[in-house]
């Protein structure tokens, strides 16, 4: 069985977060294997950010990067493991 692992990080007030978020994810890189960063955009760039990460790595530096990431002021993150059959 494989099992993987997304993490979804909601990123509030990007413009003052988005640097501590991006240092962050930097420091934890290599177990990261996609990165998708979406915010809403109209006339000017949404306030609020969401980032989809999959990720390798051990089940322990998983839960460190999720621990960080919910250690930063206006930033939540959640985790979603599934197992292949």
């Amino acid at each position: 069985m494989k099992t993987y692992h997304i993490m979804t990080i909601l990123v509030s007030n990007r413009k003052a977060n988005a640097n501590e978020v991006q240092n962050v994810l930097t420091s934890h890189g290599c177990i990261i294997h996609i990165r998708l960063g979406l915010h809403e955009i109209a006339n000017v760039c949404s306030e609020d950010g969401l980032i989809i990460l999959q990720l390798g790595g051990s089940v322990e530096e998983i839960t460190a990067l999720k621990k960080t990431l919910n250690g930063l002021k206006g930033v939540k993150a959640e985790l979603v493991s599934l197992e292949s059959e």
